[in-house]
């Protein structure tokens, strides 16, 4: 689902908004709830195995970083050391089984003749952003820089729609504040300030790279 489709404009994001700030009324946790399920329901609109493809990922590296946190309290630093490597590589491995897996199968066929079936792997959307943000995760949190986490912190940070597919990517300890500090309720000035810079944005998209593009 592109930003400027009538999709996204018309149908997902008057939705999202709108029950964004009716579930903000009753507190935080349902708003930012709501927002991880339409982060999940936008993953999922172009191809919804998407999902279950990541969410193994996902998954492992939340226990990952759940180890990490506790091994660090605890003040066993070559542990720590242990799982951030083995959970860079597994995340590096991931990502490059689905953007390399066809092409290095192709280069082995010519040059040594081989005859490898593998069917052709279809990319997840947005992995690399995905696997790079979780990469930093793990490594904010054997560095000590995120301190405590709930499973609701990490679902956002990770699959949160407006940078989910194409950025940028963020540290955790730059975006959760903001949400923490969110009233998530309908504020006048900061939905005009949005809605100044979404149309500012989509002006540049539709108008100009669009129109230039063909040149």
């Amino acid at each position: 689902m592109l930003f400027n489709s009538y999709e996204f404009l018309f149908l997902f994001l008057p939705v999202t908004v709108g029950l964004f700030f009716l579930l903000g009324r009753r507190g935080t946790g349902p708003a930012l709830g709501w927002l991880i399920a339409a982060s999940l329901f936008f993953y999922a609109w172009w191809r919804p195995l998407n999902v279950l493809i990541m969410a193994p990922s996902v998954a492992l590296n939340y226990l990952l970083a759940r180890l990490l946190l506790r091994y660090l309290q605890e003040n066993r630093p070559r542990i720590v050391r242990v799982l951030l490597i083995a959970g860079i590589a597994f995340n590096i491995a991931f990502l490059g089984y689905f953007k390399y897996a066809n092409f290095l199968t192709g280069v082995t066929d010519d040059v040594f003749g081989t005859r490898f079936v593998l069917e052709r792997i279809i990319l997840p959307l947005g992995i690399s952003f995905i696997t790079f943000q979780k990469i930093g995760f793990l490594v904010d949190v054997a560095g000590g820089r995120v301190r405590s986490f709930t499973l609701r912190d990490y679902l956002l940070f990770v699959m949160f729609f407006p940078q989910l597919i194409a950025g940028p990517i963020v540290h955790f300890r730059e975006v959760m504040p903001q949400f923490e500090r969110a009233s998530c309720r309908f504020d006048g000035l900061n939905v005009a300030l949005g809605s100044t810079l979404f149309f500012a944005g989509l002006f540049k998209k539709t108008v100009l790279a669009d129109g230039i593009a063909p040149f």
